[in-house]
């Protein structure tokens, strides 16, 4: 199936998900945006005039795919940015991919100034044009959502709330943004210090496998003791963003469906993102479909998650 608000970047369904320790990030200033000082003052005069209607915004630095790299054991390499390839590893005999990110630093005020803007498609030619790649001008902060499954086979998807800054009223999963400065604050660094990153990559890799699993506890009020590993079923592209990338996970968790309803509506530290939660059973979520009613409440992303979840079909660890 497809969608033109989605496509599939990277799956890989002969794993049936990637576990953290199959995972790498490469970080260098090299992977971060192009510009230059016209762009610069767009930038400035989008942030300006989105926080005058929405002061609650704010802005922080934030991880920007470049591109990725999968080193298969059977020698077989595959290396793509995210403009050229979709990964498909279906038909590789490999037990384990080496996946590894590579990474720059963007920021939130970047993301709304040029995937979200209305000049996206210019900077898409620009970026073309001038640098060999579509996305060279583009912030594309990478993101993080989860197919969360409950201990009685149901999905939690949320309502998101129309106070949000994008997609407000659809249907979504948990989800949100790896952190640079909680990655440099475990490293005892209060504020983002790319040089520090770059040292110790494995802080950024353990930050997008833990970002997901505390998205899914601040917007649904879920326990961390009571969710299991997070294994990585791919990368989708939000193409109402301008092909905005994220990383989507599975991640099972041990409490029915009733006892994760009574604690989402006791309300979790980011309960204000959402106004109601909704389960659909596994066998239904493998079947959701453009022909369904539902497929067209749902955002972007969340359709992106599961059209991975199909294709992957993750194996419960």
């Amino acid at each position: 199936m497809t969608d033109p608000e989605v496509s599939l970047l990277l799956h890989c369904a002969a794993w049936r998900g990637l576990r953290q320790s199959h995972v790498r990030v490469e970080l260098s200033e090299r992977y971060n945006r192009q510009t230059d000082a016209a762009l610069q003052r767009h930038i400035e005069e989008v942030w300006t005039a989105r926080v005058s209607k929405e002061p609650w915004l704010f802005d922080g630095a934030k991880f920007r795919l470049h591109s990725f790299h999968v080193a298969l054991p059977t020698a077989q390499l595959s290396s793509c940015t995210p403009s050229f390839q979709n990964l498909d590893c279906r038909h590789s005999t490999a037990s384990a991919p080496l996946l590894t990110l590579r990474l720059g630093l963007t920021s939130y005020k970047d993301y709304l100034g040029t995937n979200w803007s209305s000049r996206a498609v210019e900077l898409h030619k620009r970026g073309e044009a001038e640098f060999g790649s579509s996305q060279a001008l583009l912030a594309q902060p990478l993101g993080v959502g989860a197919v969360v499954c409950t201990g009685d086979g149901q999905v939690v998807f949320i309502r998101r709330s129309q106070e949000v800054a994008e997609a407000g009223g659809k249907l979504d999963l948990p989800g949100g943004h790896p952190e640079p400065k909680v990655a440099c604050e475990r490293l005892g660094e209060a504020k983002v210090d790319l040089n520090l990153l770059e040292k110790n990559s494995e802080a950024v890799v353990a930050e997008l496998f833990s970002s997901i699993c505390a998205e899914i506890r601040d917007e649904v009020n879920i326990p961390l003791s009571s969710l299991g590993e997070p294994l990585l079923m791919g990368m989708i592209l939000n193409h109402t963003s301008a092909g905005r990338p994220s990383a989507e996970f599975y991640i099972s968790c041990s409490l029915s469906s009733d006892k994760i309803r009574e604690l989402y509506w006791k309300g979790g530290a980011e309960a204000n993102e959402s106004t109601d939660i909704v389960f659909l059973s596994r066998a239904e979520t493998l079947r959701l479909d453009g022909s369904s009613p539902l497929w067209q409440e749902m955002c972007p992303s969340a359709k992106g998650a599961v059209l991975l979840f199909q294709t992957v079909k993750p194996k419960q660890l």
